[in-house]
């Protein structure tokens, strides 16, 4: 059986998201190409710095195994993010029903006349927030309609700031302004209230009329309502 027959073996290298004080893990899959009972080991250059589960297992013939990789909280960042540690992983065909309790050391042993088959998997760093890239500046607007909304829009803002301006810094102008308005405010309100009393004095006035005998108007009748009609057009408006 030629080398790499065994396991087919994703990915080939091990990616770790290097962050301070916080481990980074990444995943491993382990598939049998045969249809034998495949026995593996992994074993790494730092023992201390990674933890591996499972490190060692038996695949049934066409099946999978994950393997978790798991880098230790870093107290600081590797320089220049290399990293020299390697992993080794070893297979080996054993008896059919054999199981990861049955797993030995010898049986990856090639002196005993077993083949091995090893694999090399490189490490390899990755920032955790990679810089993002820089924004392409946005093309100048060209069509006259969006340069016309553009022009709109800071003409209406420099009115908007303008008035602002004046409101938050009373002068001798705004306050006679601000004068004018309430007085203006204060006869619109008495106007109202005059019309109001005036509509009323006509519609008693109206039902007096409809109750009268009398075939005509009085002169001073007609001239009273006359006159209310004159002041309630004019308060009116």
């Amino acid at each position: 059986m030629s080398t790499w027959d065994l396991l087919n073996i994703q990915p080939t290298e091990l990616k770790f998201q290097v962050e301070l004080k916080k481990q980074s893990s990444c995943s491993m899959q382990l598939t049998n190409k045969t249809d034998k009972y495949v026995a593996f080991k992994v074993k790494t250059t730092n023992p201390k710095k990674y933890s591996v589960r499972p490190n060692a297992g038996v695949v049934l013939p066409g099946g999978s195994c994950n393997v978790i990789v798991t880098m230790q909280a870093q107290k600081e960042t590797p320089a220049d993010l290399q990293c020299k540690d390697k992993f080794l992983l070893q297979s080996v065909v054993v008896p059919d029903g054999v199981t990861t309790k049955d797993i030995t050391p010898e049986m990856f042993n090639k002196e005993s006349g077993n083949v091995v088959e090893e694999f090399k998997l490189r490490v390899s760093y990755i920032p955790a927030n990679p810089p993002s890239p820089v924004p392409e500046e946005p093309e100048e607007v060209s069509s006259p309609r969006a340069s016309s909304v553009l022009e709109n829009g800071h003409q209406n803002r420099s009115l908007f700031d303008a008035v602002s301006k004046s409101l938050e810094e009373p002068n001798e102008k705004s306050s006679e302004a601000w004068s004018l308005i309430s007085r203006l405010t204060e006869e619109k309100s008495s106007a109202l209230q005059q019309n109001q009393k005036l509509r009323q004095e006509l519609d008693i006035m109206r039902k007096e009329i409809s109750k009268s005998r009398a075939g005509g108007f009085s002169l001073l009748i007609v001239v009273l309502v006359g006159l209310i009609g004159i002041l309630a057009g004019y308060f009116v408006k």
